[in-house]
């Protein structure tokens, strides 16, 4: 009878792992499979945390909240995000402070369609708990310049627009195995300024977590995966006005199956987040 009880229990036990579904599952760069406590352990250590994320993916925008609330929990944090661009930083803090409303807010800065329900959460812990948010982008406007023009075509902006942007010239290093990639993806409809356009992008978020770092804080920032994978983007231009920079970086994949990690997707980042390609988009 005891033999009959623990038999049941195993296919118990068993049938109801079988039954688990995740949404996502996390791995270091090696493709080993890790845990939410260890990424959680490292972002403590770092000063930068690049997080990257896919922009519709319902999952990582609630994993990206319970980490930036946890993290304030051990960490003094400094945030910012590729999301909000640098010419509506006044507008930011306005609305950190109050001064404004999320209706005026949304009149007065050019939001994502998606900001009440992906950033908007993050701007309004940052509004609880007192801390900085950095509007880290640089104007949509200038790197569609940047593209058509080049990077030359910033010379001529005025002194307050440049303010909004990396300091010039912008360095530039197109052998950079994404930047390469991103022609390669384009084919005929490749052109040289596409990646320069991402390198305006890149450099001048680099520059403004750079201007905001604070000591024995943490400055995380929330971009697009394609702005720091592969150790690039915006890691590339931070590590090379700072090489001790303790950076940590997350990216996001998305896979049919999460239980084992794609070859394509190693050593995207120090902890990778791979989600069921079927999670809920948010737009």
């Amino acid at each position: 009878m005891k033999y009959f009880f623990y038999i049941a229990a195993f296919f118990i036990s068993f049938n109801l792992v079988a039954q688990d579904k995740l949404s996502y599952q996390l791995y270091d760069k090696n493709g080993k499979k890790t845990t939410y406590k260890k990424m959680l352990k490292s972002a403590e250590n770092a000063e930068v945390v690049l997080f990257g994320e896919h922009h519709d993916n319902s999952v990582v925008h609630w994993l990206q909240l319970e980490f930036t609330k946890d993290l304030a929990e051990k960490k003094s944090l400094v945030l910012g995000a590729e999301m909000i661009e640098a010419d509506n930083q006044k507008q930011l803090n306005q609305y950190l402070k109050g001064e404004i409303n999320q209706k005026a807010f949304d009149t007065v800065a050019r939001l994502w369609n998606n900001h009440k329900t992906d950033y908007k959460p993050l701007v309004d812990f940052a509004k609880s708990k007192n801390l900085t948010f950095v509007a880290a982008n640089i104007p949509r406007r200038y790197a569609s310049l940047v593209y058509k023009q080049g990077f030359e075509a910033l010379d001529k902006l005025s002194a307050e627009e440049k303010t909004w942007i990396a300091p010039l010239p912008i360095a530039y290093d197109k052998n950079l195995p994404g930047y390469v990639k991103m022609l390669d993806m384009m084919g005929d409809h490749a052109h040289e300024n596409m990646p320069k356009a991402q390198a305006v992008k890149d450099a001048t978020m680099a520059y403004f977590i750079s201007k905001n770092l604070k000591p024995n804080t943490v400055f995380v920032h929330y971009n697009g995966t394609y702005h720091s994978d592969n150790f690039e983007g915006i890691n590339w231009y931070l590590k090379r006005e700072n090489p001790n920079l303790k950076i940590m970086t997350i990216a996001t994949v998305s896979q049919k199956d999460i239980s084992k990690i794609e070859k394509e997707n190693l050593k995207l980042a120090d902890f990778i987040i791979v989600t069921d390609e079927d999670v809920t988009k948010t737009f």
